[in-house]
């Protein structure tokens, strides 16, 4: 007479450590850690001088043209950040045969960086002279609570409240 035979599931780790954040150095003008963000994210080709100039004249051209703001350039792009950061996404998530749409909260730190990214590219596809210019002005919108990565981060929000029912498929 035979036993039965048990299978026994274990969970499967991770055979190597994860890799350590890299420690991202502040900029030299505003001593910011989140400045060398945006730039890095700016940068083309490792042209990261061409990055931190277009940055300081967006924030310039910021600067003129907001002049009634109480509050400093840095500040306004920081809102102007906060205003665009995405706080839930969907993601694919296949079950029986089928594809749902799940929202889930975002981490803080793909937060920053997908709001980053989204003005940049808007910034990128606007029109106008210089990047710089480009960069200005979507700046101010995003401040402003209008422009094309505000319009994105709202339509995130909306496919997310679409598919409230999917929650529970979360992983």
């Amino acid at each position: 007479m035979t036993t039965p035979r048990r299978i026994i599931f274990f969970k499967t780790k991770m055979r190597k450590a994860k890799p350590k954040k890299r420690v991202i150095l502040p900029d030299p003008v505003f001593n910011d850690q989140k400045v060398s963000k945006f730039v890095n994210h700016l940068m083309y080709d490792g042209k990261k001088n061409a990055s931190y100039e277009i940055f300081y004249n967006a924030l310039d051209t910021v600067k003129v043209k907001m002049e009634k703001e109480e509050k400093s350039p840095l500040e306004i792009w920081k809102m102007a950040l906060d205003n665009i950061t995405p706080q839930v996404e969907v993601k694919s998530r296949r079950i029986g045969g089928a594809t749902f749409q799940v929202p889930t909260e975002i981490r803080a730190d793909r937060k920053e960086s997908i709001s980053m990214k989204n003005m940049i590219s808007y910034a990128r596809k606007r029109g106008g002279k210089t990047m710089a210019d480009k960069l200005a002005a979507e700046i101010m919108d995003a401040y402003n609570n209008q422009g094309g990565a505000y319009k994105r981060k709202e339509d995130m929000h909306r496919m997310a409240e679409a598919n409230r029912a999917f929650a529970h498929f979360r992983f």
